[in-house]
């Protein structure tokens, strides 16, 4: 089984499942980013499904059926978000139905959504942390798999807590693809 892996930025998730030795057989960034170079410089095939409006004229449901075409293309059993910036319609949860996974800097179900960091900040909680979880339609609201917290510091910023965060996230991450692909093929 392999993976299909959904990517819009850096692309430090996808180094660290590409490092763990997942079998990822395509990497799909809905905009030009590193994460394209992080796969190509793997010997993974990387393609652009380029989000062509980021306004209230994006087709969501078209955008999705080109997404999912390209990863049913390379035969991919899961499908995991690494920082992918675009919410897809219900297409791909019925082409994938409950084999996607996202993960989230904070520990759910606290902190939904894009600011989750911020949000963590600005609420003064002490502890925070990452999650993975089922991806389903509503965002942030599908099945937890793990979590694991991390303290919040009387001087943390955005940037030096969401740091943490992903250092985290980049070892729980592949660690839980590797468990629930393991888990799957049972």
């Amino acid at each position: 089984m392999e993976l299909g892996v959904l990517a819009s930025g850096s692309g430090t998730n996808l180094k660290a499942i590409l490092d763990a030795g997942l079998p990822v057989g395509v990497v799909v960034a809905d905009r030009s980013c590193r994460a394209l170079e992080v796969a190509e410089a793997a010997g993974v095939t990387a393609e652009l499904v380029e989000r062509e409006s980021y306004g209230p004229d994006f087709d969501r449901v078209a955008y999705t059926h080109r997404v999912v075409d390209v990863l049913k293309r390379h035969e991919v059993g899961v499908v995991a978000m690494a920082g992918f910036g675009t919410i897809l319609s219900q297409a791909i949860h019925d082409a994938y139905p409950g084999r996607i996974l996202n993960t989230h800097p904070a520990l759910l179900p606290a902190f939904k959504g894009w600011h989750a960091v911020e949000d963590a900040l600005a609420a003064g909680v002490k502890v925070t942390g990452c999650t993975v979880h089922v991806a389903t339609l509503e965002v942030d609201t599908g099945p937890i798999v793990a979590q694991e917290a991390v303290p919040v510091l009387a001087d943390d910023t955005k940037e030096t807590l969401h740091e943490r965060i992903k250092a985290v996230e980049r070892r729980l991450y592949p660690d839980t693809i590797r468990s629930f692909m393991e888990e799957l093929q049972r």
